[in-house]
């Protein structure tokens, strides 16, 4: 169990520092907690993905006292920020967010927003991932805003395992009578993404990998059936990915 109270929080993301997400993530850390900072990509890494800049310089622009913009991936200011900003102080908990978008399924695999809860969970630092869905040309951030600091208070009065972090999902609209907040699985999608080729001013063809066309599961505790259904989508993410009945099968196979 954790007291936010007392908490040290970390807050990043990857559409950026100056994303509006990640200010409300902010705002609403702040009602729990006076020691709040804020380490996130200087420009938007969405589909970073659990990526890491090996081949560059990484800078840190500091902001103020506790903003601190990194010209790099959610990975890299997870790691920078525990093992250099912060090294002397670490934070309690990592929080990544708020995500302009959902991050269900398979997104968990392309998120840079989950990759950064991702790098704070192998470093041994609790972590969870928050992710506003919607599915028009606008965002609602009114339904993050309205259930956050529920989901969070109540995570905290729990404790996960390494290697384990947290995935929440809050829907673009509200079941009747109000979201429920749902324990849920990763579900699993048909992907069928569209990529529309273009020609550039040489003729030369370029692509654009357009939005993913999928089928929701028949699964009703997959966090896309959750979210589909005006709920909100709790996932605990296990780092591990290790399929242990084949595991068991293989060390049979190669004795």
């Amino acid at each position: 169990m954790m007291d936010l109270t007392k908490a040290r929080i970390l807050i990043s993301n990857d559409d950026g520092i100056d994303a509006p997400g990640i200010k409300i993530l902010e705002q609403l850390a702040r009602e729990f907690s006076d020691d709040v900072w804020v380490i996130a990509p200087s420009m938007e890494q969405s589909g970073a993905g659990h990526s890491l800049t090996l081949r560059r310089p990484l800078r840190i622009h500091k902001r103020d006292e506790r903003h601190f913009a990194v010209d790099g991936t959610p990975t890299d200011c997870i790691l920078l920020g525990l093992q250099q900003v912060m090294r002397d102080n670490p934070p309690d908990i990592v929080l990544s967010g708020i995500n302009r978008g959902g991050n269900l399924g398979e997104d968990v695999t392309y998120s840079g927003t989950v990759a950064a809860a991702m790098e704070a969970t192998l470093l041994n630092v609790p972590a969870v991932a928050f992710s506003q869905y919607f599915s028009g040309d606008m965002i609602d951030w009114t339904i993050a805003e309205k259930y956050l600091k529920d989901v969070l208070a109540t995570l905290v009065t729990t404790t996960w395992p390494k290697g384990v972090l947290i995935n929440v999902n809050f829907p673009d609209h509200e079941a009747n009578g109000g979201a429920e907040i749902k324990i849920s699985r990763q579900g699993q999608r048909k992907i069928g993404d569209h990529i529309a080729e273009r020609l550039d001013p040489r003729g030369e063809p370029y692509y654009w990998i357009g939005a993913i066309q999928s089928e929701l599961p028949e699964d009703k505790k997959s966090d896309l059936r959750v979210i589909e259904q005006g709920n909100v989508s709790v996932t605990p993410i296990s780092l591990d990915f290790t399929h242990y009945d084949t595991f068991e099968k293989l060390t049979k196979a190669f004795p």
